[in-house]
């Protein structure tokens, strides 16, 4: 029997961190957004062909920028994470072997052998991040189990959460104990309100707050709701 490398899971904040992608062809590129997406305020895209359109379009994004060269070892000066997609094998290692000596955090494309982290398939909604690992074992199972997530989790989960962040300051500034506290956001999560929120029915949304939420904050729920219903 070999040895299966189990990894740890985590979400890990990229704010004001500096990454470095090698390789800007359409897998870089899906790569090169999701970094965006995630909130990488310092991005180095490094690639010998010109940009295409479509990244020359990501490239008007702050904090993202494109150099037409070769790989560079001083790439890696002041950088948290790597990732690797070109079509040298080659490069690939020597990334991977220079990250692990500096203790950058590096995944090659679609050799998780090489990586010291590996990207799960994610759902977003909002707020709400599903992701799926196989331990690089089936990336289609991953992309499988993507789907059928999407197909459960719809924007609704993204509405609860936004309406969640107001409700919650509002609900901590009443003083109560933290048994209280915890019933209550307890109780609007197995609410209705999911349901209510999926259907767009503000009157549902209404009734459900107000039979959890304490009486203090009842004039509060127009604008709670406010653009959410």
């Amino acid at each position: 029997m070999t040895f299966q490398m189990r990894y740890y899971p985590m979400f890990v904040s990229l704010d004001d961190r500096a990454c470095l992608v090698v390789g800007a062809g359409q897998v870089g590129l899906r790569k090169i957004e999701t970094l965006v997406d995630c909130g990488a305020s310092r991005i180095l895209v490094v690639d010998r062909n010109p940009p295409d359109e479509s990244l020359a379009a990501l490239l008007a994004r702050p904090g993202l920028c494109f150099e037409q060269r070769d790989f560079a070892d001083s790439d890696l000066d002041g950088v948290f994470l790597v990732i690797a997609s070109t079509s040298s094998p080659a490069v690939n290692l020597r990334l991977s072997d220079l990250c692990r000596q500096r203790g950058v955090l590096c995944n090659i494309v679609d050799q998780p052998e090489q990586c010291s982290f590996i990207v799960p398939a994610a759902v977003r909604r909002g707020d709400l991040t599903l992701a799926v690992s196989t331990g690089g074992q089936s990336p289609a199972l991953a992309k499988r189990i993507r789907r059928d997530l999407e197909q459960t989790f719809g924007q609704e989960y993204a509405l609860f959460l936004g309406l969640m962040g107001r409700l919650r300051p509002l609900v901590l500034g009443l003083g109560q104990e933290t048994d209280v506290n915890t019933g209550i956001f307890r109780n609007l999560v197995a609410s209705r309100l999911l349901e209510a929120l999926k259907r767009h029915d503000a009157a549902l949304a209404r009734a459900e707050l107000a039979a959890h939420l304490p009486p203090q904050l009842h004039d509060s729920m127009t604008e709670i709701l406010h653009g959410l219903v």
